[in-house]
């Protein structure tokens, strides 16, 4: 079992280490240190040594990674110093914000597949009107068009 890290621990891992410990290949942690995510100290004869603000790091890479930031994105919401820092972040929440509206049409869609008794989905009127916004080649309403699909057309057929 991984023990719990806190900040400001000074233990120090080496780059196999600490690559083990998130499950990454240790040139993860070599890329992300080229570009401007990672600095982790060097030893007497310069290897890499890891301490827990650097694995806390790793983790908001990790997190963020899975968030949908690009390493790019990433590196400016480590660096509390960037210019743009803020418009960065408030466009991936903006983004976070499209991609969670399209999750919930995709949940409501999915559930009247689940509820509906036609043997061809794509042939459910009720279904279609769930992706009908995209046969028009209008873009999702978003919360509009989430409530839309929420207050009807949730009928078996």
């Amino acid at each position: 079992m991984k023990s719990t890290l806190v900040p400001g621990d000074q233990s120090a891992w080496s780059v196999g280490d600490l690559a083990a410990r998130f499950g990454l290949e240790t040139h993860v942690l070599r890329h992300w240190e080229a570009m401007g995510l990672l600095s982790p100290a060097r030893d007497g004869a310069g290897r890499r040594r890891y301490d827990a603000d650097d694995a806390f790091r790793v983790a908001t890479i990790m997190r963020s990674k899975a968030a949908g930031m690009s390493l790019e994105q990433i590196r400016v919401l480590l660096d509390g110093g960037a210019y743009d820092r803020h418009v960065i972040l408030e466009a991936h929440i903006a983004d976070l914000e499209r991609r969670m509206a399209e999750m919930e049409l995709s949940r409501e869609m999915t559930r009247h597949a689940l509820e509906c008794r036609a043997h061809d989905i794509t042939a459910c009127p009720g279904f279609r009107s769930h992706v009908q916004d995209i046969v028009d080649g209008k873009p999702a309403q978003g919360a509009v068009l989430a409530e839309a699909l929420r207050s009807g057309h949730r009928q078996p057929f």
